[in-house]
């Protein structure tokens, strides 16, 4: 019986020898591998903290003591040391265990996060509603050293400093976030590793360490070479966390079981904060992942004996490659565009444009402020606004949420010309619900001045960034993960006219065209209607039915528009392009004609493009039932699209079901009384 098969909490581990924790480290190492080469998953930062995790996790008595991550993708070990071995092989599976921490999963998932920078504020708020409990439980935050680039982790160290309660953070220091980490702290804390003042520190934690910890205290003396050789060394007496008033404790080897057990165990004893610097490198124990740690920060499937990713040969390629390239053609004609990221140059695809502008000899015109969303989007602005540059924030749906206030306050209400583009927008798969990107159609339709895009397939998406980058003002386009339909790319990128859908199909003419022309647009940015008025009864006499859909939807209401043709039910068919502004002229007409209207989105049906088509015809006093698609209200689980299509009524099926059924409430009529 293997080792890890005993282990069914944190507890589990105190009897255990030296030899008995070098080979569970091992096992560990060999479960997150076999799973993960089937899964994929987050492979590199949890092979990584498996011996930082064991030690502090036998330095803590959990329960009452307690647990928080950040980023929570490096929580594997953790899950497997409370209780979660035997379902390890479901890991960010549909129904399985997430790939992240789930307060629902699990009682030692403390808080569900999947955003980096935000577990030292939690942290805190536990430590704060414990003070004075002295059967309250000690709290620990592991934190890896990428999260200290967002703003939310000073905001939460500068309050911890000031309230002094006790509270221990784990820095897990592998001198990466998905790709290096920059900036000037890094630098800087890189500048000062020999710092001799360190060594003279006589704060209570180090005296603990000298008198109480063994051989930890002259350990932290002659740490070893590649511990005193790491990128950083973080902090010296006298600077920033000491003067924010926590006790600064490191580096320490990571991957050391003991000396991060004593460390934790005498941290914890103080009367205060303190941090402990551990220093670990990403991929630990597997060459791949330690020689490409960014491909193994989060990687599909592999070969577990070769390190070669399961290709995707031969499937069309992926939205985020198709925007890549486009930037780069866009920025071969305007000298003045800059690519901004919040530390994804790889998952932007953005590294691409990083290496041929730095080729070019302008290295300038590529951005990475790190974990920092909201810094991304006001240096956006300040770049927009001086009147040379157009700058291209490419972030994730999910993360630009954390930028809300500078896109309101900082870009539209400045007039400011700045392209969001949206990378992973709708269902994003077995990374779940702290990363589907189910959201920006809302947070972003309610905004003043916002123009927003959907394009539906690649060639669409080259024409959308196109015309973004031709528009005034703020802009964005939004796209999923994944590759694309296989659509020909064109070579030159067409621009689109604002506010105007993309007719596919109408009841009079069966061809994608101008079957039935779409309104003109208006100067004020919506689209009047210049069709003179319809009379009541322009309905054809077999029911007739409008498709409007936006993005990676368009190609499930197509095969619903075939299907309901051949029922003998009149279909409009269109492409919207636009969810702000929206073609009004078209909604009118449509509304005019049918005797139902379809919004489908893959958007939360609330506050979506859905109800931005309610809205206007609630305006435009037209009335029509309409039957809104989209997300539920609900946080959806993990699993593959296709299952979370489904469940959500999103494929082709679930939309056609719920066309007919709404359909036949209408009218009377549905595909069984045609």
């Amino acid at each position: 019986m293997k080792l890890l098969d005993r282990i069914q909490s944190p507890r589990d581990l105190k009897d255990l020898d030296g030899a008995q924790l070098a080979q569970l480290a091992n096992e560990i190492r060999a479960r997150i591998l076999q799973v993960t080469a089937v899964n994929g998953g987050h492979v590199a930062p949890n092979l990584g903290i498996v011996e930082l995790t064991i030690g502090a996790y036998r330095a803590l008595d959990m329960p009452p003591d307690v647990v928080t991550y950040d980023v929570g993708h490096q929580s594997y070990v953790h899950k497997l040391l409370t209780g979660r071995a035997a379902a390890f092989d479901s890991l960010r599976t549909y129904g399985g265990i997430s790939g992240f921490p789930k307060r629902s999963e699990s009682p030692y998932d403390l808080f569900g996060t999947g955003h980096a920078s935000d577990s030292l504020s939690v942290a805190l708020g536990y430590a704060l509603a414990r003070n004075g409990d002295a059967d309250g439980g000690r709290v620990l935050a592991i934190v890896g050293d990428g999260s200290l680039t967002g703003g939310m982790a000073w905001e939460a160290l500068n309050h911890i400093g000031h309230q002094g309660c006790r509270l221990t953070i784990l820095l897990n220091d592998n001198e990466m976030s998905i790709s290096p980490n920059v900036g000037a702290l890094t630098g800087y804390l890189g500048r000062i590793r020999l710092d001799k003042r360190y060594w003279g520190k006589r704060e209570f934690v180090q005296k603990e360490l000298a008198t109480r910890g063994g051989r930890l205290g002259r350990a932290m003396l002659t740490a070893g070479t590649r511990v005193k050789d790491s990128f950083k060394h973080l902090l010296v007496p006298g600077v920033v966390f000491e003067e924010l008033g926590i006790s600064y404790v490191g580096p320490i080897d990571g991957h050391d079981i003991g000396q991060v057990e004593r460390a934790v165990k005498s941290a914890a004893a103080a009367p205060g904060p303190v941090i402990i610097h551990a220093v670990t490198r990403k991929g630990r124990g597997y060459v791949p992942a330690e020689d490409n740690p960014t491909v193994f920060h989060g990687v599909g499937p592999f070969d577990v004996a070769t390190g070669q990713v399961k290709s995707s040969a031969g499937s069309p390629p992926k939205y985020t490659q198709v925007f890549s390239d486009a930037l780069i053609r866009e920025a071969e004609l305007n000298p003045g565009i800059v690519a901004i990221t919040a530390a994804m140059a790889s998952g932007t695809g953005l590294d691409a444009f990083r290496d041929y502008v730095t080729a070019r000899g302008e290295p300038q015109r590529f951005i990475d402020v790190g974990i920092a969303e909201e810094h991304a989007v006001g240096l956006a602005a300040g770049l927009a606004l001086e009147g040379r540059k157009i700058p291209v924030c490419a972030i994730y749906s999910t993360f630009l949420q954390r930028a809300y206030d500078q896109i309101i306050s900082d870009v539209a209400l400045q007039g400011a010309h700045v392209v969001f583009a949206l990378d992973r927008a709708g269902f994003v798969g077995d990374d779940g619900p702290t990363h589907h990107g189910l959201y920006d159609l809302s947070y972003l339709r309610t905004i003043p001045t916002m123009q927003i895009m959907a394009p539906s397939d690649e060639a669409e998406l080259v024409g959308a960034l196109h015309t973004a980058i031709e528009l005034d003002g703020p802009v964005a386009l939004r796209y999923p993960r994944g590759s694309g339909t296989g659509v020909a790319i064109p070579d030159r990128a067409e621009s689109w006219e604002v506010g105007r859908v993309r007719v596919l199909r109408a009841p009079d003419k069966d061809a994608a065209g101008d079957g039935v022309p779409a309104g003109e647009h208006s100067a004020d940015g919506a689209a009047e209607d210049t069709q003179p008025d319809a009379p009541t009864d322009a309905r054809t006499c077999a029911p007739t039915v409008a498709l409007l859909a936006v993005g990676r939807m368009v190609a499930a209401a197509t095969q619903v528009a075939k299907r309901l043709d051949a029922d003998g039910i009149a279909v409009h068919l269109a492409d919207m392009r636009w969810v702000k502004p929206l073609d009004g002229g078209y909604l009118t007409r449509v509304a005019r004609e049918s005797d139902l209207v379809v919004t489908i989105e893959e958007n939360s049906v609330r506050g979506g493009f859905g109800t931005g088509v309610m809205e206007y015809l609630a305006d435009a006093e037209l009335t029509v039932p309409i039957l809104q698609l989209g997300t539920p209200d609900a946080f959806t689980t993990q699993g593959t699209m296709e299952q979370l299509l489904h469940d959500a009524g999103l494929d082709a099926d679930g939309i056609y079901d719920s066309v007919c059924a709404r359909l036949q409430r209408v009218t009377g009529n549905g595909k069984q009384g045609i």
